[in-house]
């Protein structure tokens, strides 16, 4: 295979239900030229055995041998990455059509944009529509995008489309444990890096009982979750001597996170 547009990186842990629906919607897109590196993280179901099926030239199986993590293996394969760009998936989503030619002409044509996501339908374990996401679809430049990011992750994380470069220099935080997306955009942004949204949906994301959007992150206070986040992003920017107006901001809403977490702490045990 010639040398390839777009890398799409794939991490799949136990993903024998979903992984196939997946893969089909990246080989079927409009845009062709591209290596889809499929990470298997120690799988212990039929993951391997469903990726192994298809043979298009395109699809490249990483075996971890073990289970790394997702931070780690997304890492590994961001490194490995041959593409001018990089386009995150989940192994239970759907990408629609034409997601790839999308954003790999949005990038071609705004070359000082580092990254560009993308909006999102919701679907349930069954494939039916649940809905949108209301931030998502409110946070559609550059400057919103930063503004909300302050507070909150308002970008849907296998919806974006990368620059290779700039992913291999910042990677994602391995201490930023099922928030790293959330980490990686604050880090850009207070690098100056601009983060744009195409007007359009470009993936169908599955939320069901397994999902980290459905288990992880909601059994948890929400606001001590952000809190965290930001507590060590910023950590590591006063280790480097980078403050500026952006990390300033994340540090006061920082400061808002823990009174709301613990606010909502006292409800709850007043309510119980």
């Amino acid at each position: 295979m010639s040398q390839p547009a777009i890398s799409i990186i794939l991490p799949a842990y136990n993903a024998e239900k979903y992984i196939a629906l997946t893969i089909s919607s990246l080989l079927n897109q409009t845009f062709t030229s591209f290596e889809l590196l499929v990470v298997d993280d120690g799988s212990t179901d039929n993951t391997v055995t469903i990726i192994k099926q298809f043979t298009d030239s395109r699809i490249i199986l990483m075996e971890n041998g073990q289970n790394l993590g997702l931070i780690k293996t997304l890492n590994k394969a961001a490194l490995l990455s041959k593409g001018k760009y990089i386009a995150r998936m989940d192994a239970d989503d759907i990408a629609l059509p034409g997601r790839l030619q999308l954003q790999s002409q949005f990038l071609d044509t705004n070359a000082g944009v580092a990254a560009v996501a993308g909006w999102v339908n919701f679907i349930d374990e069954a494939g039916e529509d649940k809905g949108i996401w209301s931030l998502d679809r409110n946070t559609n430049s550059a400057t919103a995008i930063k503004k909300a990011l302050v507070k909150e992750n308002c970008i849907a994380h296998p919806s974006v489309m990368i620059r290779t470069e700039v992913l291999q220099q910042y990677l994602y935080n391995l201490k930023q444990q099922h928030i790293e997306d959330y980490d990686l955009w604050l880090r850009l942004c207070a690098e100056g890096l601009a983060i744009e949204k195409v007007q359009q949906p470009v993936l169908l994301y599955r939320v069901h009982a397994a999902s980290v959007t459905g288990t992880k992150l909601k059994q948890r206070n929400f606001f001590f979750k952000h809190f965290n986040c930001k507590r060590k992003f910023i950590g590591a920017r006063l280790a480097s001597f980078k403050i500026n107006s952006f990390v300033c901001r994340v540090f006061l809403s920082m400061c808002m996170d823990l009174m709301m977490g613990f606010g909502k702490v006292i409800k709850n045990t007043f309510k119980n």
